[in-house]
């Protein structure tokens, strides 16, 4: 299973297992997962990881 780094709405970076990463037009590419450092569900985003 792939792991996925997002980060919440409060900007806490964390990894997930269970992030989807189909984007719906209307959505976008935002999901709902519980935050593991605020424990509540939150809206988290995928980071974008910069090469250097």
């Amino acid at each position: 299973m792939e792991r996925t780094v997002v980060r919440c709405a409060d900007g806490h970076v964390f990894s997930t297992t269970s992030f989807p990463m189909q984007q719906a037009e209307r959505l976008g590419p935002g999901r709902l997962v519980r935050c593991p450092r605020c424990a509540r569900l939150r809206s988290a985003v995928p980071v974008v990881m910069e090469k250097r």
